[in-house]
């Protein structure tokens, strides 16, 4: 006898009804969840949308604003936050627990100075120094030696940041006594002391003067007087991102990283 027919007991009607709508609620339940899958591909890991914090040195300003875009583009879901600083002050930052995942100094001494707080670090990039001049180099400054010349106003990095240390070895190394107008944070402020005309010269990395062209001229070192930066990048220990901030310094060593290192002028590593 069909369930339908009007003689079958009305309490086997509704038990049947119950047991339909058991199996169906599951189906749909399950249902529900392929739905909500679907919407989080495309994100970061587990299918949720990643931060990055990148602490990188202030002459990689300029690139990393470039590399951020070209990442977060090829990886869909992931936020770069690039914070840039003199190397000493990032390495403060890292020594203070500040919440970031990737570290990346303009120098190897900083970067092994806090072992205990990153994983392995890898070289990706090299870089040399030149001279900063005020547009057209009007003292008409040759090299190292003229910036010993007391008519002129130098200013330099201050010797705890790597640009500044570098400075003080191919001085002290040409034997130049240099006495600066003054001693700045990071490689931005000396350069930017020169485009604003309160210094006649400083010297930064050639890959700055390259982002200033008509502000200030680059007077190129020679190679046997200069000085070799590598920039290394590592994981931060205190990430909460590991996989994703790895993932990150390894596309810095990656062929679409290294061309745009090597178009803003930075070095092989």
């Amino acid at each position: 006898m069909s369930p339908c027919h009007p003689k079958f007991p009305a309490v086997r009607r509704a038990a049947a009804a119950a047991a339909t709508v058991a199996l169906l609620v599951p189906l749909a339940a399950a249902c529900g969840d392929d739905d909500d899958s679907a919407g989080k591909e495309g994100g970061g890991a587990g299918g949720k949308n990643v931060r990055l914090t990148v602490l990188a040195a202030s002459s990689l300003t300029d690139v990393f604003a470039t590399a951020e875009k070209a990442y977060e583009k090829e990886h869909p879901g992931t936020d770069l936050t690039v914070s840039a600083a003199g190397s000493q002050e990032l390495a403060a930052q890292v020594k203070q627990g500040s919440p970031a995942d990737v570290l990346v100094t303009a120098d190897t001494k900083t970067m092994d100075g806090l072992k205990a707080e990153t994983g392995a670090p890898t070289v990706i990039a090299k870089n040399r120094l030149v001279i900063a001049t005020r547009e057209g180099n009007p003292d008409r400054i040759k090299g190292l030696k003229d910036l010993a010349d007391r008519g002129l106003k130098v200013v330099l990095a201050d010797d705890t940041v790597p640009v500044g240390r570098y400075s003080k070895e191919v001085l002290d190394r040409q034997g130049v006594e240099v006495k600066p107008v003054s001693k700045e944070a990071n490689v931005r402020s000396v350069q930017s002391k020169v485009e604003l005309g309160e210094a006649d010269a400083g010297i930064v990395y050639r890959t700055d003067a390259a982002t200033a062209p008509g502000k200030v001229d680059a007077v190129e070192i020679p190679d046997a007087q200069n000085a070799v930066a590598s920039y290394p990048a590592a994981t931060l220990k205190g990430s909460e991102n590991d996989a994703a901030a790895a993932a990150f310094v390894k596309w810095l060593s990656g062929p679409e990283a290294q061309k745009i290192l090597r178009d803003a002028g930075f070095q092989k590593p």
